[in-house]
């Protein structure tokens, strides 16, 4: 059996894994789901890259945890990545769930299309706090496009603004991409959120390398929209 921590990607907290953790705990594994730091609603969002990465190894550390499967889902494919600088000794292997693997010195925003860059730098800049909040209309759409509207709403109104520092931040991957941890990629292949072809997979993946690919169908908010399905893919993901 192993013990997953699953850390969740922009705009939500670690609730949004509530089901995949039943899943895989129903099959005897240990499941966890930390809440990122700025992260969630009612909380400080003034934080940098740097603070979000510490939260999780805070939280792994903690918790004692040792021989894991980390996986990070989109955004959190940056924290897995610094997580796992810090405590490699820790992990037993990564998953990249339609993740973000940034080139070294990248960031976030370096990595989009250019026309998420002026919609989240509008968006941050008219928020009160450097923060920006995902439009309904682009979640229904692009990123939860495998649901009917009543979950798209349902699980919309879990979500909360996001920092803008964390995705401007340059990220110096260079320890990352020297570490022997074994990598997998797991794929959605109705995700849009990127685009087709030259989004999450082959582009993202293929950075890591050495890498196992798990794909199922399914949009980028599949957590929501097939929790079960999800669980048994994530289980094969992070097999021995």
């Amino acid at each position: 059996m192993s013990t997953f921590v699953s850390v969740h990607g922009a705009w939500h907290d670690g609730s949004a894994w509530n089901e995949v953790i039943e899943q895989l705990e129903a099959k005897g594994h240990q499941a966890f789901a930390p809440t990122i730091a700025g992260h969630g609603k009612s909380v400080d969002k003034n934080v940098n890259h740097a603070q979000c990465t510490q939260s999780i190894v805070d939280y792994i550390v903690g918790k004692d945890l040792t021989d894991i499967v980390l996986l990070g889902h989109s955004f959190a494919g940056t924290i897995i990545a610094k997580v796992a600088e810090a405590i490699s000794d820790r992990i037993r292997r990564l998953i990249f769930f339609d993740a973000f693997v940034l080139n070294d010195g990248e960031s976030l925003r370096d990595s989009i299309p250019p026309h998420y860059q002026t919609l989240f730098d509008s968006l941050a800049r008219e928020s009160d706090d450097r923060t920006m909040m995902l439009p309904f209309e682009l979640w229904r759409e692009v990123l939860i496009n495998d649901a009917d509207l009543d979950l798209a709403r349902s699980s919309y109104a879990q979500l909360s603004p996001e920092p803008y520092q964390p995705w401007i931040d340059k990220l110096d991957l260079k320890q990352f991409y020297s570490l022997p941890i074994p990598k997998s990629y797991l794929y959605c292949t109705e995700d849009n959120v990127l685009p087709q072809g030259e989004g999450w997979h082959p582009r993202m993946s293929n950075r890591l390398g050495l890498f196992r690919l798990v794909q199922m169908p399914g949009g980028h908010e599949i957590m929501f929209s097939n929790p079960i399905g999800l669980a048994e893919k994530i289980i094969v993901a992070g097999r021995d």
